[in-house]
């Protein structure tokens, strides 16, 4: 009885906000942007769901383990627009958990097309799968915006720690802003715009930083690359006077190496920031690979 009494005291006496507070992350470009909104606030606890290799969600199918983290977690962000298909699966199994869409307010792109759809807000049914290009983080005034509507999340989840978000929110928001006015200036004058990529992670950053996707090779990256298709990209290829094709670190490259070995086409590299480090990540990750974007495209299309 002694014992559950001095327990007790030690809980009354503890300051507001001193136990766990859980924030799970669908993938790895939303919980690079946590770690930077959450650093510095002890009994914070951010676990990133999908696994850190796992890249982009198209095709991903809720785990056990899964479930049993989103049980536990206060909070839960997202990217949105479409990126988390199995979303409906998690609002049908934890109704009352908050979900945080980071896209909202995002000027979306056509999955079919580079145009740009208005922006529009959207509540939590998130019924946008296929609708719409979800890769927005690769445009960093984008990134600017997803990282205010999870400060905003976090704050109305956690809002005695409302102030120490915000301060986290400005500082990250300016590295971003800074890392925009970077991409822009470095980007702006190349000789050469068309790039082709091996799947639809590009058009955003394309469209901010003056690019042009010419063709992409596989829209779904797990798909095979017929000869019908090959032959359309050679064509393709060849006809725009040979630009660089650019694979990612994530995927198998065999179809853009074919493509390059029947084109002349030089292969270069583009990191989208869907994997990375699990343990030790700089706070600067995405903007770090961002700018090892940047260099390779100026490398690229400065011949």
């Amino acid at each position: 009885m002694k014992r559950l009494l001095c327990v007790l005291m030690v809980l009354l006496l503890l300051p507001a906000g001193t136990l766990a507070e859980t924030v799970v992350t669908s993938f790895y470009p939303i919980y690079l942007f946590t770690l930077n909104l959450t650093q510095g606030m002890d009994g914070v606890e951010v676990h990133n769901m999908a696994d850190v290799n796992t890249g982009c969600l198209h095709d991903y199918q809720l785990q056990t383990s899964d479930m049993k983290l989103l049980a536990k977690a206060d909070v839960f962000l997202i990217n949105g627009a479409g990126m988390e298909g199995y979303l409906s699966s998690v609002t049908g199994a934890f109704p009352a958990l908050t979900v945080v869409d980071a896209s909202q307010g995002v000027a979306l792109l056509d999955a079919d097309t580079e145009g740009v759809d208005t922006a529009h807000g959207h509540d939590h049914d998130h019924d946008h799968a296929g609708a719409y290009n979800a890769h927005v983080w690769l445009d960093a005034a984008n990134a600017q915006i997803m990282v205010g509507n999870l400060a905003q999340g976090l704050m109305d989840a956690m809002p005695d720690r409302a102030e120490a978000i915000a301060a986290n929110r400005d500082a990250y928001q300016a590295r971003l802003m800074e890392l925009d006015t970077q991409l822009k200036e470095a980007l702006a004058e190349l000789p050469h715009k068309d790039i082709i990529t091996f799947h639809e992670a590009f058009p955003y950053f394309a469209n901010a930083y003056g690019l042009h996707v010419a063709a992409v090779v596989n829209r779904d990256p797990s798909d095979a690359l017929s000869p019908a298709r090959l032959a359309e990209l050679v064509n393709t290829v060849k006809e725009l006077g040979t630009p660089p094709l650019f694979v990612e670190p994530q995927y198998e490259d065999m179809a853009a190496r074919t493509l390059a070995s029947e084109t002349g086409a030089k292969v270069y590299e583009l990191d989208p920031v869907v994997t990375g480090p699990a343990e030790d990540i700089p706070l600067t990750y995405y903007e770090d690979v961002m700018r090892q974007n940047m260099n390779t495209l100026v490398e690229a299309l400065s011949e």
